[in-house]
């Protein structure tokens, strides 16, 4: 099933369920037992995912990131942005809108 919630910063984000995590060098390695392929998620993405274990808005992991690599927050957004949209396209991360408070 296509997720059809379009990503924004009060977009809810988390992990999706059956992937395998492993560490390699360092680097966080994915097996999607859904779709069969392996993901090489890096340093930065190992981190990231390991962030989106709970539901977090967008705008807050953005946060967490800056508060802990020294980028601006226009490269931060737009690569956080990027890789979440590559992990919706590929079904590794539920999107869900933010409920208002």
């Amino acid at each position: 099933m296509l997720n059809t919630v379009k990503l924004s910063l009060q977009s809810n984000v988390v992990q999706g369920e059956g992937n395998i995590v492993s560490e390699m060098d360092g680097e966080k390695v994915m097996l999607s037992i859904h779709n069969g392929k392996y993901y090489n998620l890096g340093e930065v993405g190992g981190n990231i995912w390991v962030m989106l274990k709970s539901p977090i808005l967008v705008s807050e992991l953005i946060e967490l990131l800056l508060s802990e690599y020294n980028v601006d927050y226009s490269k931060c957004k737009a690569q956080v942005m990027s890789f979440l949209e590559l992990l919706t396209r590929e079904g590794l991360i539920q999107i869900k809108e933010a409920k208002e408070k």
